[in-house]
C-alpha cells in the first residue's frame, strides 16, 4: 500500500535528518553548560560595540542596541522557567516541535496537494505552470508562514535562516536520499536539471545582493517578488523551450550514430511509446486514504499507526478529504482549511522553536539553519524518493531545485516588501532588518553546493547513483558545521549577543 511505501520511506529518512540533529545536540550542551557569568562577561564585551546597521537605528545615550533583543518576548509564556527547562523540561518542546512537523506533512500530502491538483484542474492550467506556481506553494507554505512570523512576529532571522537552511536541504539532502534509498540508478534529463539550475543560480546571486548591507530595503524585495513573475512568465514557453533544445540534442545524436547500418529488431517488432506526462487516478488517490479502523499487522505498522491516529483523527474532522467521490467539490473548502491549519501549526512551530533556542541560548539563524530546516523539508524529501521510486527521478530533483526558487523568491520576498511598505519598524524607515550578518556568507555557500550537485551530476553523466548520493550527503554535513560556527561567531563577529534580562 502506498501509505506504507511512506512510512518505509519516512524512517529512511530519519537517518539523513540525525545529521543537523547531530550538530544541534552539540550546539544545545555548548549553551547548555556554558556558565551564566561567561554569560554576563560576553554581553559586557560587546558594550559600546555595535553594528554597523544597528548604529543607524541606535538613539543617543541607548545601550539597548549592543545586543539582539530576545525573540521569546515577541510570544505568550510557555509556563516554564529558563531553569526548569533546562534541567529537562524542553523535552515538552521537542516533542511538539517534532509531532507539528509530522501533522505538517500530513496535511500537506494527504490534503493540500489533492486539492490544489482539484484547482488546477478546475482552472486548466498547463503542468509547467502548475508545477512552478502552485505545486511549489503547496510543498513550500510551511517556509511561507515560517518567514511570515519571523518577519512580523519575531522580527528577527528565523525565516531567513529557515529558507536557507531547507535549500540547502533541498539540494544536497534530497537528492542523497533519492540515491541512496532508491531501488537503481536514476537516469535524469539534463535540460530540466539544467534549467532549474539557472534560475536557481540566479536566484541565490539576488539574495546575496538583498542581504549583503544587512538590511533590506522596500524595493530590494519587490525586486524579487518580481522576478519571480518573470519566471513563471519563462516557464510558460518551457515547452517550446525544450522541444528547440531536443530538436537541438537529436541532431547532434544522429551524427554520432551514423556507425550503425542496420537496426538490431526489424522495425515492426519495436513499438515506440511517448510519455507525455502522468497523472494520479482516482483509484491510486483512494489507496492513500488512511483508514482509521483497520488494525495493522507488523509491530512497526502498529506503532506508527497510533501515533499518526490522532492527527488523522483530527484533520478528518475538521478539513474535507476532496479524495473521496463524495466530497470531490469540497476542494475550495479544503484548501482554505489546509491554509488555516497551516498558518496555525507554523506559529506554534516558530513558538516552540524560539523557546528551544532561547533555553540553549542559541540565536535564532542555527534554529532555522538546522532543526527547523530540516523539519520544514521532510514532507519534500519523502515526496521526492517516492516519487523517484516510481521511475520519475528527474521530477523528483528537479522539484526540489526548483522549489527553492520560490523559498527564495516568494517566500522571502513578499512578506519582506509587506514589513517594509506597510509595517515599518521605525516609520519612514522603509526597510526589514537582518540580525546576523553570517546568513551572508551562508548564501554564498549556497552556490558552492548548487555547483557541486550539478558538477556531481554532469560527471556521472546525469545519473543519481549511490556515490553522487553520498558526496552529497558529505558536502551537507560539511555545510552544516561550516553555518554553525560562522553563526557561533567563531571566526568573526555576525551576531550581536542576546538581551540578558
Amino acid at each position: 500500500m502506498i501509505w506504507r511505501r511512506k512510512q518505509s520511506v519516512g524512517y529512511r529518512i530519519l537517518f539523513v535528518i540525525t545529521i543537523p540533529a547531530t550538530y544541534f545536540f552539540c550546539i544545545s550542551l555548548m549553551g547548555l553548560f556554558s556558565d551564566s557569568t561567561t554569560n554576563v562577561g560576553y554581553a559586557a564585551d560587546w558594550r559600546g560595540r555595535r553594528l554597523l546597521q544597528a548604529s543607524e537605528l541606535e538613539p543617543p545615550g541607548n545601550d539597548s542596541y549592543n545586543c539582539t533583543p530576545p525573540a521569546i518576548n515577541e510570544f505568550p509564556p510557555d509556563g516554564f522557567t529558563r531553569q526548569q527547562r533546562q534541567a529537562g523540561f524542553i523535552i515538552i518542546h521537542f516533542v511538539i516541535a517534532i509531532y507539528l512537523f509530522l501533522l505538517l506533512a500530513i496535511v500537506c500530502d494527504d490534503y493540500f496537494v489533492p486539492s490544489i491538483k482539484k484547482i488546477c484542474e478546475k482552472l486548466n492550467v498547463t503542468e509547467d505552470v502548475a508545477g512552478a506556481t502552485v505545486m511549489a506553494a503547496a510543498s513550500s507554505s510551511p517556509e511561507l508562514f515560517i518567514n511570515a512570523i519571523g518577519t512580523f512576529v519575531t522580527e528577527g532571522d528565523l525565516g531567513v535562516g529557515t529558507i536557507v537552511g531547507s535549500a540547502v536541504f533541498n539540494i544536497l539532502a534530497v537528492p542523497a536520499c533519492c540515491a541512496l534509498f532508491a531501488n537503481e540508478v536514476l537516469k535524469l534529463e539534463w535540460w530540466p536539471v539544467s534549467r532549474d539550475s539557472l534560475a536557481y543560480a540566479f536566484t541565490v546571486l539576488l539574495l546575496i545582493l538583498t542581504l549583503w548591507d544587512g538590511r533590506v530595503e522596500w524595493y530590494e524585495a519587490l525586486i524579487l517578488v518580481a522576478c519571480y513573475i518573470l519566471y513563471i512568465s519563462a516557464m510558460c514557453f518551457n515547452r517550446r523551450i525544450s522541444n528547440f533544445i531536443k530538436r537541438i540534442s537529436f541532431r547532434r545524436k544522429k551524427y554520432r550514430n551514423i556507425c550503425e547500418e542496420s537496426p538490431l529488431l526489424p522495425n515492426h517488432l519495436v513499438k515506440e511509446t511517448e510519455i507525455c506526462g502522468f497523472s494520479l487516478s482516482d483509484q491510486d488517490e483512494s489507496l492513500e486514504i488512511v483508514n482509521m479502523t483497520t488494525w495493522p499487522s507488523s509491530t512497526c505498522e502498529k506503532l506508527w499507526w497510533i501515533i499518526t491516529w490522532p492527527i488523522n483523527l483530527v484533520l478528518l474532522v475538521t478539513i474535507p478529504d476532496c479524495r473521496r467521490k463524495k466530497l470531490r467539490s469540497w476542494y475550495p473548502f479544503t484548501f482554505i482549511m489546509c491554509v488555516m491549519w497551516i498558518a496555525t501549526s507554523s506559529y506554534v512551530i516558530g513558538w516552540v522553536i524560539t523557546i528551544i533556542g532561547d533555553t540553549f541560548r542559541i540565536p535564532d539563524s542555527i534554529m532555522g539553519l538546522t532543526f527547523l530546516a530540516a523539519g520544514m523539508s521532510v514532507p519534500e524529501a519523502v515526496s521526492s524518493v517516492i516519487v523517484a521510486n516510481q521511475g520519475y527521478g528527474a521530477m523528483g530533483i528537479s522539484n526540489s531545485i526548483g522549489s527553492n526558487v520560490f523559498d527564495v523568491l516568494l517566500c522571502l520576498g513578499l512578506p519582506w516588501f509587506i514589513k517594509a511598505t506597510l509595517l515599518p519598524k521605525i516609520p519612514g524607515q522603509y526597510y526589514v532588518q537582518i540580525n546576523s550578518q553570517g546568513l551572508v556568507y551562508s548564501s554564498v555557500s549556497l552556490f558552492s553546493t548548487l555547483v557541486i550537485l550539478y558538477g556531481a551530476l554532469f560527471i556521472n553523466k546525469f545519473a543519481l547513483s549511490r556515490t553522487v548520493g553520498v558526496v552529497c550527503l558529505v558536502m551537507y554535513a560539511i555545510f552544516m558545521i561550516f553555518a554553525s560556527i560562522v553563526e557561533l561567531n567563531t571566526f568573526f563577529v555576525v551576531n550581536l549577543p542576546i538581551c540578558i534580562d
